[in-house]
C-alpha cells in the first residue's frame, strides 16, 4: 500500500494504478498461497447452510475421538471439499448432509440435532421430558435400535418396556436401517397423541401403544426403611442424573442423617445417566477422598476428578445396579466399587463410557460429539465392558418378575433384601468400624450368605 501511494504520488494515472494494484495482490497470493486458499474456502461457506456444515465438520475435525476405528483425517479433509463445493436448497438438504457425514463415523453417540430436537433435549436433562420416556441408542454390530433404559413413572416404564428392548417398527414404519435421530422423530410428537412400539424381546415381537406426554421428574425419591432386627437403613433411588439430581441427592441424605440411619442402599437400577458434573456431584457427596473418574482425550490428554473432603456420610453402603445402569450411573458405580466405598449388588451394567460434548451451532441447532472415554479410578474402560457388581443378584423368580414402582425398596424387591442382608450382616459384626471399610474382613462374612 505504501508504494501504491507513493506512486500515486508520482501522479500515476488511475489505470496504471489498477493494474499496479493488480499486480501486488497476484504477488501477495503467489508469496502466501495458504491465504489464497482459506480465502477460496470463506467464499464457500458464505452460504448459511454450508456455514453450519462446515461448523459440524470443524467440531469434528478438532475434538472428535475415534472409537470404532474407522476415522480418517485424510478421508475428512476430502470430505469437506466435497460438502462445500455442493448447493443446499435450505435446511432440509443441509441437515441430511449433515446426519450422513456423521453416520461416516460408525458412532451412535455423535449426532446432530434439528433445532427442534435440540431444544428437546436440553429440556430432558433439566428435568423434564417430552415424548413417551425411553432413552435409546443403536447396537453398533446389529445395527438395531435399542432401548438403554426407560425413565421411570413415563408411558414407557408404565407399559413395560426395558432396558435392551429392540425398537423395530413404530407405527407400523420398519426401524431397521433408521439413525437414531430419525426414530427420535417418529417417537416424538405433541402430548396426548398416540404412538405404537414394536419391541423385539427373546424372539418374540410384542406392540405397545402409547400416549406422549410431558413429565416433569422427581430424579431422587428416599425413604426409611427399618429392618426385621431393628436397623434403619436409607433407601436412595436416582432416576436419571438431571440438573437436578445433586441437589436433591443432597437433601434426601441431610434428612436422613437427621433420622439416625445407620447405612444406606441407593438404587440405580434403570437409570440411563445423564449429566457427567451431576455424577461428580453425587460421588462428592459420598466419597471422602479418591478419584471418581477419568476422562481420556484423543490426544491422550487425561482429565482426573476427584473426591473433595466434603462427604456428607461415611456409613456403610450399596448400590443396586443392573443392565439398564448406564453412563453417569456407572461412573458414580466405578468410583464407589473401586474406592471401595461400599459394594455393588444386582447386575451388570450396560457399559456406556464414551463422553459426550453438546454443542449448540449457529442456526440454533446442536451436536452431540464424542470427545473421550470415562476410565474408572483402576482405569477400567467403561464402554461396552460395563461394571460387574461384587454381589449378583436376580429379579427373576415368577412372584417379583414384575415389580411396581412401590414395591422396590420392599420385601418384595429381591435384589433390594440381597443388599439389606448383606449391610445387616456388616452391621452386626462387633468389630465394625465407624468408618466403613468394605474390603476389610468383615465384608467377606457379610457376602458368605446364600440367597
Amino acid at each position: 500500500m505504501a508504494i501504491i501511494k507513493y506512486l500515486a504520488n508520482r501522479k500515476i494515472t488511475p489505470l496504471l494504478l489498477k493494474h499496479l494494484n493488480y499486480w501486488l495482490l497476484l504477488t501477495f497470493f503467489l508469496l502466501f498461497p495458504g491465504y489464497a486458499s482459506f480465502k477460496a474456502n470463506t467464499l464457500l461457506i458464505e452460504n448459511s447452510q454450508k456455514e453450519v456444515i462446515d461448523q459440524v465438520w470443524q467440531i469434528i475435525y478438532r475434538d472428535y475421538m475415534d472409537v470404532s476405528n474407522v476415522y480418517s483425517r485424510k478421508n475428512w479433509m476430502k470430505l469437506r471439499s466435497k460438502l462445500l463445493s455442493s448447493n443446499y436448497v435450505d435446511s432440509t438438504d443441509s441437515y441430511e448432509a449433515i446426519r450422513a457425514m456423521l453416520l461416516t463415523l460408525e458412532d451412535p453417540y455423535t449426532r446432530f440435532l434439528d433445532p427442534k430436537e435440540f431444544k428437546e433435549m436440553r429440556i430432558d436433562t433439566s428435568g423434564e421430558l417430552t415424548g413417551i420416556g425411553i432413552q435409546i441408542s443403536i447396537d453398533e454390530l446389529t445395527k438395531n435400535i435399542i432401548v438403554v433404559a426407560p425413565i421411570e413413572g413415563t408411558p414407557a416404564f408404565e407399559a413395560g418396556i426395558q432396558s435392551k428392548d429392540i425398537i423395530s417398527s413404530i407405527n407400523g414404519t420398519q426401524t431397521k436401517g433408521m439413525s437414531v435421530e430419525n426414530v427420535v422423530k417418529l417417537i416424538r410428537g405433541k402430548k396426548g397423541t398416540s404412538v405404537t412400539i414394536g419391541i423385539s424381546r427373546n424372539k418374540k415381537y410384542i406392540e405397545f401403544p402409547l400416549i406422549r406426554d410431558r413429565i416433569s421428574i422427581r430424579t431422587v425419591v428416599s425413604k426409611l426403611n427399618i429392618t426385621d432386627t431393628d436397623h434403619k437403613l436409607g433407601y436412595i433411588r436416582i432416576k436419571q442424573f438431571s440438573a437436578n439430581a445433586a441437589r436433591e441427592m443432597r437433601s434426601s441424605i441431610l434428612s436422613l442423617e437427621k433420622q439416625e440411619i445407620e447405612a444406606y442402599i441407593i438404587d440405580l437400577r434403570g437409570n440411563p445417566g445423564g449429566l457427567l458434573e451431576a455424577s461428580i456431584d453425587i460421588a462428592r457427596q459420598l466419597l471422602d477422598r479418591g478419584v471418581i473418574v477419568s476422562t481420556l482425550t484423543k490426544d491422550g490428554v487425561t482429565d482426573v476428578r476427584r473426591a473433595t473432603g466434603n462427604a456428607l456420610t461415611s456409613k456403610p453402603l450399596a448400590l443396586l445396579v443392573n443392565g439398564g445402569s448406564a453412563s453417569a450411573s456407572e461412573i458414580l458405580s466405578g468410583a464407589i466399587q473401586d474406592n471401595s466405598r461400599g459394594i455393588l449388588v444386582g447386575q451388570k451394567t450396560f457399559g456406556k463410557g464414551l463422553v459426550q460434548s453438546v454443542r449448540t451451532l449457529v442456526d440454533g441447532s446442536g451436536l452431540t460429539v464424542t470427545v473421550a472415554k470415562y476410565l474408572t479410578p483402576n482405569g477400567t474402560d467403561i464402554n461396552k465392558n460395563g461394571i460387574t457388581p461384587d454381589f449378583k443378584a436376580f429379579n427373576n423368580s415368577k412372584k417379583n418378575s414384575k415389580l411396581l414402582v412401590s414395591d422396590l425398596g420392599t420385601s418384595k424387591d429381591n435384589q433390594y433384601v440381597v443388599a439389606e442382608n448383606a449391610l445387616v450382616k456388616m452391621l452386626s459384626q462387633k468389630y465394625l468400624k465407624r468408618t466403613f471399610i468394605p474390603k476389610s474382613s468383615n465384608l467377606q462374612n457379610a457376602l458368605n450368605m446364600t440367597n
